[in-house]
């Protein structure tokens, strides 16, 4: 039998001994899972970047990942569990942070509201749920504890809205939004690689990028040493999406963008 697999993200930082806590709360909970840290280097607050952090556990195998970026802990935000299509689920709090991941996994199935008390660990800190009450739900749901458990059921219409849509594709235009930034300074949109394949742009062709009353113009390539260095180029990401970068440069820091803003693209 295969171990279950929990993932664990936060924005606390790399130095955080919240990192190692949550771990130790889903082995007490469940020795057998095997517990890995996807991300804790995340922007403070930022849902957006958070929000797409979850996206790539589509490249992981199917299990109980966790996110806690969580600005509204404490307060009446709902902690939450969704059950995806592919079978993974998703724990964190009802703001909006684990939808986009949901499609990559095949939809929601189910979503859950966590309020039964027997799963979580006591008592609870209005300010550290992840501790309490989203690594206990993950390790509890990997022991084979059932969704309906842990609390009543939610229409996911009722859900926290994302923080980004997809972004709407035309015939010879896209309207998309930045969605996070890494440390290169590569720009990561909202837009599904198999929506770009539908825009149908070749390899080699030049496409205009519109931003902040900036025109500038950009080879399709396949990677980055397509291009000479020091040029833009716009390209299928690692994860699923579409990226523009520099060869050997910042995009972000050269046009001064940040995760939120809006970009067109035309042919």
């Amino acid at each position: 039998m295969k171990k279950p697999f929990i993932t664990l993200t936060s924005d606390f930082g790399v130095q955080s001994q919240g990192t190692g806590i949550m771990e130790a709360v889903a082995l007490e909970i469940n020795p057998d899972a095997h517990t890995i840290h996807l991300m804790h280097g995340l922007p403070d607050f930022d849902l957006f970047y958070a929000a797409r952090t979850m996206e790539t556990v589509a490249f992981m195998p199917v299990g109980f990942h966790v996110c806690v970026v969580d600005p509204g802990v404490g307060t009446k935000r709902k902690p939450i569990i969704i059950e995806t299509g592919r079978g993974d689920f998703l724990i964190g709090p009802d703001n909006g942070v684990l939808i986009p991941a949901t499609r990559f996994l095949g939809g929601i199935k189910k979503a859950a509201e966590i309020t039964n008390k027997k799963y979580m660990r006591q008592p609870v800190s209005p300010i550290f749920h992840g501790r309490d009450i989203f690594t206990p739900a993950a390790a509890y749901l990997s022991k084979g504890i059932g969704i309906e458990k842990f609390g009543k059921n939610i229409n996911p219409k009722n859900l926290a809205k994302a923080p980004y849509e997809e972004a709407v594709v035309k015939e010879d235009k896209i309207s998309a939004k930045i969605i996070s930034i890494n440390k290169f300074g590569s720009l990561h949109l909202n837009i599904m690689q198999k929506e770009w394949d539908k825009f149908n742009v070749g390899f080699g062709n030049i496409v205009i990028l519109k931003f902040k009353n900036q025109s500038i113009g950009m080879p399709h390539a396949i990677t980055f040493g397509d291009i000479e260095k020091g040029k833009p180029l716009i390209m299928k990401d690692d994860y699923g999406r579409i990226e523009i970068a520099i060869n050997q440069g910042s995009f972000a820091k050269k046009y001064s963008l940040k995760i939120g803003d809006n970009i067109s693209i035309k042919k």
